[in-house]
């Protein structure tokens, strides 16, 4: 049960925007409908509750500020990155604070030495790798939205992206965290050299419910002195999906193996003007990387696997130009689909790779049977599916026929021996699925996780397990509000 922290209300945004402006300034504090409105949901759209109030702190001390007054006035906090989550995380379920982590992007220090990066939380994935370039370095972890999503965020849903098949997702990269606990408390644990493991693989996924990261230090990783790409195309999705177990059972470890059916190839063509062979229902991007003539090779034996589980084309990129744009599909495929639909729900689950055929055909299926549109394209080497429901939410049932999909697909994966999510968490969309896949008693276990860390429930309240009264009571309101 929420004691003390029931839903937060418009009206209290006054005495509360006054009380944090005082804290950290008013520069810092946003309010007004405008931006309850954004903040009311991450990039799950379909399920929506405003906040009263966003803060935009400066510094770990600030967070610290903000929280304690929270936690002593019992209104619950929701840490928020930059929205690309995909699983309503960072989603105001009760209303309250919404703190962003907008502005702690700096870079504080690193050691090339010791492979390791010291950086705030608010900062784009993506920099993390440009700033240590040109010493031939790069941050593993690269999910698809790397350009904007957080490093905090990456943390708090433990991401992973097109090269986890080799690399590992975001828990393999971090050394420690410096975080705010739910009482505002500021902790650190681990740091440059590591340590406090056992803490940390708590805080890594725990989706912002024990407290907010505000600065990480990560590992980094040494640049490939080769990396060797090709995009292999399929008159099936199903032919693809056997090539994919064909390959993981080689023996080779691609860098990467990603899938793109035929919707997702559609949009990508009409978007940015590519081509692809006549018939062409799959497409699969391979990619090796390792010391300098080895990474050809190995992508070679990959390629003449795929030939023999019938590929009708391959290409294989030149150069680094015809590289990228081999990735092109991979990378704006998601993006690509709004040319489809007006809203997208981009799903997450996990099954063994050999089980693709068997999964792909039951996606397609559930999605027929609800009379809605859905494109796929995924980490198919580790078996990370993302089927992409597209759909108007302004018409009647469709977010529904959605929600029922959504269950039914990741109900398959649990019957095939898989999870309930890769990358994405838990968050709102997968609270209630974890019944499926967890006993009483397991559940139980992860709930008391918090008791740990002495958070409570006003911090993230209603995310991963959410089984107190007050979250039960709201949860209607967030389905399909958004209109």
């Amino acid at each position: 049960m929420l004691l003390g922290y029931n839903e937060v209300v418009v009206e209290d945004s006054a005495r509360i925007e006054k009380a944090l402006a005082e804290l950290i300034g008013a520069d810092s504090i946003l309010g007004g409908e405008a931006v309850r409105r954004v903040y009311s949901s991450d990039a799950y759209t379909v399920e929506r509750s405003a906040p009263v109030v966003v803060v935009l702190p400066r510094s770990t001390e600030e967070v610290s500020l903000v929280v304690k007054w929270c936690f002593e006035n019992e209104i619950p906090i929701t840490p928020r990155g930059a929205g690309t989550g995909l699983s309503g995380g960072a989603m105001p379920a009760l209303g309250g604070v919404v703190i962003s982590t907008k502005k702690l992007t700096s870079i504080l220090s690193y050691s090339i030495d010791e492979e390791w990066l010291h950086a705030q939380s608010g900062i784009a994935n993506l920099k993390l790798s440009k700033a240590v370039q040109p010493f031939g370095y790069h941050f593993a972890p690269d999910p698809s939205s790397q350009s904007v999503s957080t490093l905090g965020g990456n943390i708090a849903m433990n991401s992973g992206g097109p090269h986890t098949l080799k690399y590992g997702v975001t828990a393999q990269h971090v050394l420690g965290v410096k975080m705010v606990s739910a009482r505002g408390e500021v902790v650190q644990l681990g740091g440059p050299c590591g340590g406090d493991e056992d803490l940390l693989s708590l805080v890594v996924g725990s989706e912002g419910t024990v407290g907010i990261v505000t600065e990480a230090w990560v590992k980094l990783t040494k640049n490939p002195q080769e990396v060797a790409t090709a995009t292999l195309c399929f008159r099936s999705a199903v032919e693809a999906s056997k090539c994919v177990g064909a390959i993981v059972r080689s023996g080779v470890t691609p860098a990467a193996l990603e899938m793109m059916d035929a919707n997702v190839l559609s949009a990508v063509k009409a978007g940015f003007d590519l081509e692809y062979p006549v018939g062409t229902a799959a497409m699969l991007l391979v990619e090796t990387d390792g010391v300098s003539g080895v990474a050809l090779r190995e992508l070679e034996d990959l390629i003449q696997i795929g030939r023999d589980e019938g590929a009708t084309e391959v290409q294989v990129a030149g150069d680094e130009q015809a590289r990228a744009k081999l990735w092109t599909a991979r990378k704006k495929g998601v993006g690509a689909l709004g040319r489809l639909a007006p809203t997208v729900v981009t799903h997450d689950g996990v099954i063994p790779p050999s089980r693709l055929p068997e999964m792909l055909e039951t996606v397609y299926q559930v999605a027929e049977e609800e009379g809605i549109g859905v494109a796929n394209i995924f980490h198919a080497g580790d078996g990370n599916l993302h089927p992409i429901f597209y759909f108007d939410e302004r018409q009647e049932g469709k977010v529904d026929a959605v929600i029922r999909a959504g269950e039914k697909i990741i109900e398959k994966c649990l019957e095939l021996g898989g999870s309930v999510t890769g990358e994405h968490g838990i968050g709102i969309e997968k609270a209630d699925l974890l019944r499926s896949m967890f006993d009483p008693v397991s559940l139980g276990i992860h709930g008391r996780m918090r008791e740990v860390f002495e958070a409570g429930e006003g911090c993230n309240p209603c995310k991963i397990i959410p089984d107190a009264k007050g979250c039960i009571e709201h949860k209607m309101r967030w389905r399909g509000a958004a209109t």
